[in-house]
């Protein structure tokens, strides 16, 4: 990495800022001061690196900014003319959904019985981590049916094969995607060579089956499944007193002190597999052609749009994004299925689905571009022209953004200054602690004794304190800082009363 000594963000208001780029266009820094201060030299240099590299337009920071692979995480990289598989990820659509229960926190407050009985329900049918024996009462599907969602996505017909609710495609960020060209055949004619480079004739026990047979699992890492507590904030109170006002918690579902469950989860091993290949098949081609590589940084290589490079890296990581939606699907029908078995006759409906480690086709100001987000996830307010015919038209999305079990996540809908970080926001807290020096630094007792204290049960004998709420930032500051920028406004806080989490390793 090319490192430059001293790059300072100028501040422009209480909770925004720049950082200037010779001739070129500033970042633009969405945090207060105290937010500003936890990215650091490496983390800026890496944005100032991203936004040199070639046919960038826009850099922006958000609140949970901190170093990732070529460029940050919680940054925004917009280009019209080239594709970045750096600012995507090797966790292709990691992504966030929230599924919430006809059910009020009086059957779970104080009643740690039951909570641990829902735990043990999840565990037999949604496993966590790497290389576990798979749950008895896990889903099992046929090849056949996963390629086919592959190509095809979320659609009410994937659905119902899959046994997932069928109103719930149209609570997804997207639903369906299609390959390079607008169609579902190049993502089928580029599944069939993925296919070829693993498998000769039918062998269902290849690596290649054993990827795509890893749908309904979380995974490790920071990868969970959170049972939550609805708190409407003050505004969203007032506004459901009065039911021809127009409430933005009515219009997504949400009903404060109700039991809803938040899952945080990505393409796995299918989506780690494709953006691995497709880094090493740009690093080599960029040795072929003799180009040189931004900033030194491997992680920073590229494909112009309209080459075979750029096409074949774009199917990918489509690819990757429909495993990923339907793998959330396919583990909040399970959830579902686990809380149904404690309580027999409840209901669930999903409020959201959507992801923060993908590119997509956008227009920002006029101008047709692919927005990359890495770490950051989208932020239409009310209104605009993309969300219409979707039940969030007149109010914008949902936001889904995890902090940790002790201070909660919150359920945000963005405002008309999201137009100023390219429709974005953060897509969590951000990490205030590496992991190896979270481990070095955080006391296990200490750890434990938190969620105790807190009334959170885990799945954990020992919570991992790589993961630990310490080891991020002060999820109160990083929505500060969102609001205060104009850039969203929180709808619902969610407080946690059990984790699912593996503790064996972290995510690639």
């Amino acid at each position: 990495m090319a490192f430059v000594s001293s790059i300072d963000v100028v501040q422009t208001g209480e909770a925004t800022g720049v950082v200037y780029v010779g001739d070129r266009s500033p970042i633009r820094v969405f945090g207060t001061k105290t937010i500003r201060d936890t990215f650091g030299q490496e983390t800026l240099t890496q944005a100032r690196n991203a936004r040199l590299c070639p046919g960038v337009t826009d850099v922006v920071l958000t609140p949970d900014a901190q170093v990732g692979f070529g460029a940050p995480i919680g940054c925004v990289m917009v280009s019209p003319t080239h594709i970045y598989p750096g600012p995507v990820g090797v966790d292709i659509n990691c992504s966030m959904s929230l599924l919430q229960f006809d059910l009020g926190e009086d059957a779970l407050n104080g009643d740690k019985r039951l909570r641990r009985s829902i735990i043990q329900a999840i565990e037999k049918r949604a496993p966590t981590g790497y290389g576990k024996k798979t749950p008895a009462l896990a889903r099992q599907y046929p090849l056949e049916l996963i390629e086919q969602a592959l190509v095809e996505g979320a659609t009410p017909e994937i659905c119902d094969a899959m046994g997932i609710p069928k109103e719930w495609n149209a609570r997804c960020e997207d639903s369906v995607r299609v390959g390079h060209d607008g169609t579902k055949d190049s993502l089928a004619e580029r599944l069939e060579t993925i296919k070829s480079q693993f498998v000769k004739g039918k062998n269902d026990h290849s690596k290649y089956a054993t990827f795509l047979r890893q749908i309904g699992s979380y995974g490790g890492g920071n990868h969970f499944g959170e049972c939550e507590i609805v708190r409407l904030s003050r505004q969203e109170k007032d506004l459901t007193v009065d039911e021809g006002s127009p409430s933005v918690a009515r219009t997504f579902g949400l009903r404060d002190g109700t039991v809803a469950f938040l899952s945080h989860c990505g393409s796995r091993g299918f989506g780690n597999y494709l953006a691995k290949g497709q880094f090493s098949l740009l690093r080599r081609k960029f040795e072929l052609w003799g180009i040189p590589i931004p900033a030194d940084d491997a992680q920073l290589v590229y494909a112009p749009l309209g080459t075979k490079e750029a096409d074949d890296y774009i199917d990918d990581m489509i690819l990757g994004a429909n495993f990923a939606t339907l793998n959330h699907l396919v583990i909040n029908t399970l959830i579902l299925e686990a809380f149904q078995e404690i309580i027999p006759g409840l209901q669930g409906e999903l409020i959201y689905y959507i992801s923060h480690n993908i590119a997509r086709r956008e227009i920002i100001n006029g101008t047709l571009v692919w927005v990359h987000r890495k770490g950051a996830t989208r932020a239409y307010p009310a209104n605009h022209f993309a969300l219409k015919d979707t039940p969030f038209a007149k109010t914008g999305h949902p936001i889904l953004l995890p902090g940790n079990p002790t201070q909660g996540s919150s359920v945000m809908v963005a405002l008309e200054g999201a137009k100023e970080s390219c429709y974005s926001i953060n897509h969590g807290a951000g990490r205030a602690l590496g992991r190896r020096e979270a481990v070095r630094v955080l006391d296990q007792a200490s750890v434990d004794a938190e969620f105790n204290n807190a009334d959170i049960l885990t799945n954990c004998r020992f919570y991992p304190r790589d993961e630990a709420p310490a080891a991020y930032k002060d999820f109160n500051e990083v929505l500060k800082s969102v609001e205060t920028a104009g850039l969203a406004r929180e709808v619902a806080r969610l407080e946690a009363r059990f984790v699912i989490k593996d503790s064996s390793s972290p995510d690639d």
